[in-house]
């Protein structure tokens, strides 16, 4: 009976560490770095380690009214994605400098919120 309760201690630890493992892995932002989707990939100062030129800044705008209202991830999302799509367009390699933002307008009588995502495309030489 102890060498039972030995080994299920054991493995349960070493269940415990794995899945502790797998689940530090879930925490990479998937929008950006995903590449499966075929679309450039938003990368940081520091993963830019080749020469590149720059293709052109991006920038998107959307108008969202007060009965639409989104919360800031979905933002943050829909402008990351929106940057990516449009710097396949362009033919980049990737995106840099991304900034997703919004202000609040007013639109005759109707309060509106609008985003805003730019960010610039780039080619790696």
């Amino acid at each position: 009976m102890i060498s039972i309760m030995g080994h299920l201690r054991r493995f349960g630890l070493q269940a415990l560490v794995m899945m502790l493992l797998l689940a530090g892995c879930a925490g990479v932002d998937s929008n950006t770095r995903d590449n499966s989707s075929g679309l450039p990939p938003i990368l940081t100062q520091d993963e830019l380690v080749r020469p590149y030129i720059r293709l052109g800044r991006i920038q998107i705008t959307r108008e969202v009214f007060t009965t639409d209202a989104l919360i800031k991830t979905d933002i943050y999302d829909w402008g990351t994605a929106a940057l990516r799509r449009e710097a396949a367009k362009m033919g980049a390699d990737a995106v840099i400098f991304p900034e997703v933002n919004g202000a609040n307008t007013t639109t005759g009588l109707l309060p509106s919120t609008e985003f805003r995502a730019t960010g610039v495309a780039i080619k790696f030489k």
